[in-house]
């Protein structure tokens, strides 16, 4: 039977004044309502004067010393908080819904934007939202060379509301070194992939990566400096997952894709970190084909665990904390509001991931390969 409207709100009350601030989703949870529902109660006892509300929770009444001075605005009264994403980008996807969530539990709207894959395309659409009364944003823009990431920082410096980046790490340095940051540590996550393949005995690793992105780049970075330090692994090497994942695949500069099974046997390599998960399962594919069964003669481990774990042999995957970093850079964003946007120290924020171990990884095959000599 469905508790009657003004015996739940009682309790609200109670709650809230014994416990002090309460979160709304804990309220929710608490009297199995819908967090929808206990939102709508917590504003009509917010108007009757029976409490106060904010950022995601419910407040007992100041005594009457302290309401003396005038209420601060709501964080709930204002314009949305624009978030702009890469078209077609399922990993940044899992990530707006975990700041959805915080938002709506704070009772902020959102305004989506899907930038095209198109060097600047952020910028005339933040400077839209902004037109249309956003009061901060979240972003994680493209990014698919360094120097259309250079050319992002001053405008994006300039902004006139509160702003995180979420899984952007800018240069050191760089004019927006003193913004604020979510992102993966992503050479923590290559540290997990190269320990459990050398715990299992592999000792010729290749990365067979993306040259596009901020993430891609931070990959190659931490698996060139992790493997040519790591006392059990003998040879290592990096190719382009696919000829069409580096910024400009034309240029005369760029590198080259090498053919994965093919530079699996030139180094003797018994195992493979392969990013991102569509290239990762086209590639275990690809090793098929050409006679190498994954796990049985090369273990593969995918980065970023969105689809990983779909293929015909589930993949072993690095699985960055995608929901979390954008609770995190919600909460950071909300922050920044409650203090009506004021400045004060940025927060460069680093979330670890984990690995989950599934059926493309076991241990080293005993071979004529791996046992041979160094050139």
């Amino acid at each position: 039977m469905r508790e009657p409207v003004d015996l739940r709100r009682q309790r609200i009350l109670a709650v809230v004044q014994s416990r002090g601030a309460t979160r709304v989703s804990d309220l929710a949870a608490e009297l199995a309502v819908s967090v929808v529902t206990l939102r709508r109660d917590v504003e009509e006892l917010a108007r009757e004067g029976k409490l106060r509300r904010g950022h995601g929770v419910a407040r007992p009444m100041l005594p009457e010393a302290e309401q003396a001075a005038p209420p601060a605005e709501p964080l709930v009264d204002g314009g949305p908080i624009a978030v702009v994403v890469p078209e077609r980008h399922a990993y940044l996807y899992e990530m707006l819904h975990g700041a959805r969530t915080t938002f709506e539990e704070a009772g902020i709207r959102i305004g989506l934007h899907i930038a095209p894959p198109v060097a600047g395309a952020e910028q005339p659409i933040v400077e839209r939202a902004l037109a249309d009364g956003a009061r901060g944003l979240l972003i994680a823009p493209r990014w698919r060379s360094r120097a259309t990431e250079e050319a992002d920082y001053a405008w994006l410096a300039r902004l006139p509301v509160p702003t995180v980046l979420m899984e952007r790490r800018p240069r050191a340095g760089s004019a927006l070194h003193a913004v604020d940051t979510v992102c993966t540590d992503h050479w923590y996550g290559v540290h997990l992939a190269l320990d459990h393949l050398t715990g299992l005995g592999h000792r010729r690793i290749v990365l067979a990566a993306r040259d596009d992105s901020p993430t891609a780049r931070a990959l190659r970075s931490a698996f060139a400096e992790i493997a040519a330090a790591h006392p059990d692994i003998d040879r290592w090497a990096v190719a382009l997952s696919s000829p069409s994942a580096a910024p400009d695949p034309e240029a005369a500069a760029a590198e080259k894709p090498v053919e994965l099974p093919t530079l699996m046997v030139e180094l003797g390599a018994t195992a493979a970190l392969l990013h991102g998960d569509v290239d990762a399962l086209m590639l275990v594919e690809k090793l098929r084909d050409s006679g190498v069964r994954v796990p049985e003669d090369c273990s593969a481990i995918a980065y970023d665990d969105v689809v990983a774990g779909l293929g015909t042999t589930p993949l072993t995957a690095v699985s960055p904390p995608k929901a979390e970093v954008g609770r995190a850079a919600a909460e950071l964003l909300l922050r920044r509001l409650e203090r009506g946007g004021s400045s004060g120290p940025a927060r460069r924020m680093e979330v670890l991931p984990d690995l989950k171990v599934r059926g493309s990884t076991q241990q080293a095959p005993f071979t004529s390969l791996t046992e041979a000599p160094l050139n």
